[in-house]
């Protein structure tokens, strides 16, 4: 098993959620069970799936992966609403925008690693 927690992606996608569920603690408190919780769970989803995918086999794990690839479009979508709502300054969305752009090239370059052991394992069978 992968020490998946040694991992950069891991650590940027944790640090995400950390910096995600701090900002969003400014957001009103009318939005406690909209977009607040839509947002904390989208950016929580990512290394959750991560650590849940890296227990299986490496066709789970790229499944798990592509989730953590679709919460962090998700979460990119709601970055973009709360910016439009003024509940994130311009600097701060760009700077989480910028963060998760960086973990879906991260997800992405992983499932092209495993998927390319994949082919290479199964010539040499």
């Amino acid at each position: 098993m992968r020490k998946i927690r040694n991992y950069e992606l891991f650590k940027v996608a944790h640090s995400l959620v950390l910096d995600i569920y701090k900002i969003t603690t400014y957001f009103p408190d009318s939005e406690r069970f909209g977009i607040i919780s839509q947002m904390r769970r989208a950016a929580y989803s990512i290394p959750a799936n991560i650590i849940e995918g890296n227990t299986k086999g490496e066709k789970e794990f790229i499944h798990f992966l592509k989730i953590s690839l679709g919460s962090c479009e998700e979460l990119r979508y709601f970055l973009l609403l709360s910016k439009d709502l003024q509940y994130l300054k311009e600097k701060d969305f760009e700077k989480l925008e910028e963060r998760a752009l960086y973990v879906i090239k991260m997800i992405r370059s992983l499932i092209k690693k495993i998927t390319k052991e994949d082919l290479t394992n199964a010539k040499k069978r």
